[in-house]
């Protein structure tokens, strides 16, 4: 069985993974000398396609890949640390401030 993770395990597994890309790459026809890969991202509400040379392809399949497992690690990071709140909430870990009372008495609002 394995072991819940923590948050700090979470942002550890996190912090390894180097390269990142988003987006898909597929193959966009076939040549003379093999396949054309295209990498299609979505950049500042746009969709940006570009050429990308075969012997390139691992390495950004593999960003891809590192972006997805971010994707995967922050869900259950964030879902931890709701699960945290709602659970110190529920204790009554968090205090309630008291209020600051002033010296100066309230002044009636006139009635115009």
């Amino acid at each position: 069985m394995n072991a819940k993770p923590t948050p700090q395990s979470l942002l550890q597994d996190i912090a390894q993974i180097q390269c990142l890309d988003r987006g898909t790459v597929s193959v966009l026809r076939q040549g003379p000398q093999g396949p054309y890969y295209n990498h299609q991202c979505c950049e500042n509400g746009r969709n940006v396609s570009r050429y990308v040379p075969a012997d390139q392809v691992p390495g950004l399949k593999a960003a891809i890949e590192g972006y997805h497992r971010v994707q995967e690690l922050m869900a259950q990071y964030v879902q931890l640390l709701v699960e945290k709140t709602r659970a110190d909430r529920a204790a009554g870990v968090k205090k309630k401030t008291p209020r600051h009372n002033s010296s100066w008495p309230k002044s009636r609002k006139s009635k115009i």
